[in-house]
């Protein structure tokens, strides 16, 4: 039976990354994605957690290139039995901060403009002090970190951890489960009949989702997780 853990993450800083830009506005919906946190959470190219990758797709600070390797990085954490929900808010408030730009080149050769446009842009952030719930199944005993940092700007969450009481593993049946899911995850091994979206990259999100398929609850507690769940990536 694997093991299941609630986490929960409290922001200590302004949370930013950009979920949607409409304009001059680059807005961060209030969620977490499961790569992201795979990521933050260190499991990802880990000897600790055997999930070292081939060289030329490492996980490091100072890639050959940056360009995301979600297939080749994720897919190792299958192997060790690891998984990742997305996360959802607890409570959460949002700033707006408004950023300026210039251009500092040495040399600019003025042009006549008809008009004047101003460089700027405004970022919606997630607050300090909002905290985000979310799960980890594991075929193993987990170690985290107390610390993480997430998003564009490093910011500073801490982790705490709650392991969830007995499990109970039922056959396939009819279930709703309002915690956000990565459709990807669980279409390939669930029969998925309704859900609500939340649009944001690299996959988006469901939640509010009723499902078929097999499932775990747990002493004591109103809450189902899908069975059979893991890192699914198209071709």
């Amino acid at each position: 039976m694997p093991k299941f853990y609630r986490c929960t993450l409290e922001l200590h800083d302004s949370l930013y990354f950009a979920t949607r830009e409409i304009g001059r506005l680059y807005e961060t919906e209030p969620v977490l994605h499961n790569y992201a946190l795979s990521y933050a959470l260190g499991f990802v190219d880990s000897l600790q957690y055997n999930t070292v990758v081939a060289e030329e797709d490492s996980y490091c600070y100072f890639c050959a290139e940056q360009v995301p390797k979600y297939k080749a990085q994720l897919s190792p954490l299958n192997a060790q039995g690891i998984y990742v929900t997305p996360a959802r808010t607890i409570v959460h408030a949002t700033t707006l901060s408004t950023w300026k730009y210039a251009d500092n080149r040495y040399h600019v050769e003025m042009q006549p403009t008809e008009r004047n446009i101003p460089s700027f842009g405004r970022t919606k952030e997630i607050s300090p002090e909002s905290r985000f719930e979310f799960f980890v199944i594991s075929e193993r005993s987990l170690k985290f970190p107390r610390w993480i940092r997430l998003g564009k700007w490093a910011s500073k969450a801490e982790v705490s951890i709650e392991p969830l009481p007995n499990a109970k593993h039922h056959q396939t049946a009819e279930f709703t489960i309002p915690y956000l899911l990565n459709p990807l995850d669980v279409m390939f091994t669930n029969q998925i009949l309704s859900y609500d979206t939340v649009n944001m990259p690299p996959v988006s999100l469901i939640r509010n989702v009723r499902m078929r398929g097999e499932f775990y609850t747990f002493d004591g507690l109103d809450l189902k997780i899908p069975a059979q769940i893991q890192y699914c990536f198209g071709d």
